[in-house]
């Protein structure tokens, strides 16, 4: 429920806020822009595929990666050992570790396979340009995230991180600890999962600690952490935020005042859950 409520205070705030600015820009007369970067390439043939099978490969990749996620375990099991040259022992996996990710590798390989199937004709043509700039892309943005992952690692490695980590412990009430804590350290690395990583790996027996003093589910603090990582994480240096520009090419001076106050409003929906919380008791 909690997860429900937070969804739609940014769905509704969120688009009321694009709606303003939307208002805002007709009134100023401003259209889609003159100085277009990176922008698709218009179809001239005017043949277009039918929207269902247009959204095939879409059904397709959702549908895999469930069907995946349950499957994996079975064939798998618990663990599973690949014996490599060069090793003095085999390299052993905990399946449970690397299911989600498998599942949606797998779901998106159907899913390319689909597009293959029904529509090679059309993109015969264009394939290995069309194969060039997905790698391209695929490059930009793992390059991306990973460097700012690495970033997220080095600062916290410094001993200001040790400050800041020790600054937000004098928080008192266990839930918005965990909601500043993996939100600060979020937007300090620039990554969502690096903020929760790092704040879970310093600090989750405090926080697990003090929901168990004040008698809150573990299901709350875990909502309450998984929706702060997604708040103050888009900060200008964002792997995602900086593949996001260049994919439509625009600039941060473009369109990052949109961009932030997005963020303002992810990061104001993680307090709104823990006031929906303490008046409710909804979990």
């Amino acid at each position: 429920m909690l997860g429900v409520a937070g969804s739609l205070f940014i769905l509704v705030v969120g688009l009321s806020y694009l709606e303003w600015r939307r208002r805002a820009a007709a009134a100023r007369g401003e259209g889609y822009g003159t100085n277009l970067r990176n922008e698709p390439e218009r179809s001239q043939s005017g043949k277009l595929p039918h929207p269902l099978l247009a959204l095939l490969p879409l059904v397709v990749v959702g549908v895999a990666n469930f069907w995946l996620t349950r499957m994996i375990p079975l064939w798998y099991g618990p663990s599973n050992s690949v014996a490599l040259p060069g090793l003095p022992k085999p390299v052993e996996t905990k399946i449970a570790s690397v299911t989600a990710i498998w599942a949606v590798e797998g779901a998106l390989l159907l899913g390319i396979a689909v597009v293959l199937v029904t529509a090679f004709g059309a993109l015969r043509e264009r394939f290995a340009e069309g194969t060039k700039a997905a790698v391209g892309g695929a490059l930009l943005a793992s390059m991306n995230t990973a460097s700012e992952y690495g970033f997220g690692g080095v600062i916290a490695a410094l001993p200001g991180f040790l400050v800041v980590s020790e600054a937000l412990h004098a928080i008192p009430n266990p839930l918005v600890n965990a909601a500043v804590s993996v939100s600060t350290l979020a937007g300090i690395t620039g990554s969502a999962s690096g903020g929760m990583s790092i704040a879970l790996a310093a600090m989750s027996q405090t926080f697990i600690a003090g929901a168990q003093a004040m008698q809150i589910p573990l299901e709350v603090l875990h909502r309450v952490v998984s929706m702060a990582s997604g708040g103050m994480d888009t900060l200008p240096h964002n792997g995602a935020v900086i593949t996001l520009l260049a994919v439509t090419g625009l600039t941060h001076r473009e369109s990052y005042r949109d961009i932030f106050a997005v963020t303002l409003i992810k990061t104001a929906a993680v307090f709104f859950v823990i006031t929906v919380y303490f008046l409710t008791g909804l979990v």
